[in-house]
């Protein structure tokens, strides 16, 4: 959804109301109308283009990092672990799940690109073992395959971790986008675990779909979760969170896709109707769907800030 020129400036000055209600530095007044030119759609090449020349390069100082490690069978089934050059015990690991519309995506988005090692060497700058997994895709692998395939990843985290320095008693998954929904059915989903109480710390979602009979399905979302309305709530997350004992974080970005903004605030409100109180929920100002993430190690930012309070309240 572009924006016209009145809109960009009403817009702007939202975002930066934002960000100084939430005491946050906001961002380069240039960047934030880059990103608004370019509207509330999910456009990762222009938005790589504006976050790129501010990540790290490799080779990576001070951190380790080991490819293509095999979590299960299929050809997809591989992650990715980033550990400090000098040796540590007992890190907390961070999970970090990729998004793709389920049709596509991966743990890097090319072989040289910085995305999404960011978010693994913010985790390893922070204190943690980054763990970058991917998994098989739609069509080919419909639901429940999103889930079963996070399932797998947890369970060789808590097997495998404890010789690379991490925590296996402490193992946090963050999914973005599609990646989101998958932790999200992970999550509310307990026969999908393979580690006893799913094997998590916590669970952090950002701009994820919880509720699939909320609005109208697009054709990427049918071809993993189907064309039957009738299995839509037994396949959504919703109630299944709820009830959830694990400790759960939720985010979404200002910029993002209206659908995107309307799940967020639908889960957040069902989640404060919970026993336990209501889920650490986190609005990102000043930015896109796929700017939250792509600024990840580029510059402390609202969306870091709270994560890393979230996980470290939960440790």
């Amino acid at each position: 959804m572009a924006f016209s020129r009145s809109a960009l400036l009403a817009t702007m000055a939202v975002l930066v109301a934002s960000a100084a209600s939430a005491q946050q530095a906001p961002m380069p007044e240039d960047l934030v109308w880059k990103l608004l030119e370019i509207g509330r759609v999910v456009d990762p090449p222009k938005t790589a283009a504006l976050f790129a020349p501010m990540q790290e390069q490799e080779p990576y100082q001070g951190v380790k990092t080991e490819r293509e490690v095999k979590y299960g069978p299929a050809d997809r089934h591989l992650l990715d672990v980033f550990t400090p050059e000098t040796a540590a015990s007992a890190r907390p690991v961070l999970i970090f799940i990729h998004g793709g519309a389920f049709v596509g995506g991966n743990k890097r988005t090319t072989p040289t690109s910085p995305f999404y090692d960011n978010v693994m060497l913010w985790a390893v700058h922070n204190g943690f073992v980054g763990v970058n997994a991917t998994y098989r895709l739609a069509p080919q692998s419909p639901y429940p395959a999103g889930a079963e395939d996070l399932a797998a990843v947890v369970a060789w985290v808590a097997s495998k971790i404890g010789e690379r320095g991490g925590d296996p008693a402490r193992i946090y998954l963050i999914g973005h986008s599609a990646g989101a929904v998958h932790v999200a059915n992970y999550v509310s989903h307990p026969e999908f675990y393979k580690v006893r109480d799913g094997g998590l710390a916590g669970a952090v979602m950002v701009s994820g779909i919880y509720d699939l009979n909320a609005s109208p399905l697009g054709d990427p979302e049918i071809a993993y979760f189907g064309s039957d309305p009738s299995r839509y709530t037994e396949r959504s997350s919703l109630q299944g969170l709820l009830a959830a004992k694990i400790p759960l974080m939720i985010a979404a970005a200002e910029l993002d896709p209206p659908r995107f903004v309307e799940q967020f605030n639908l889960l957040k409100q069902a989640t404060c109707k919970r026993p336990n109180g209501c889920a650490r929920a986190a609005m990102v100002p000043q930015q896109s769907h796929m700017s939250e993430v792509y600024a990840i190690n580029a510059a402390s930012s609202p969306l870091t800030d709270g994560i890393l309070d979230f996980l470290k309240t939960d440790k």
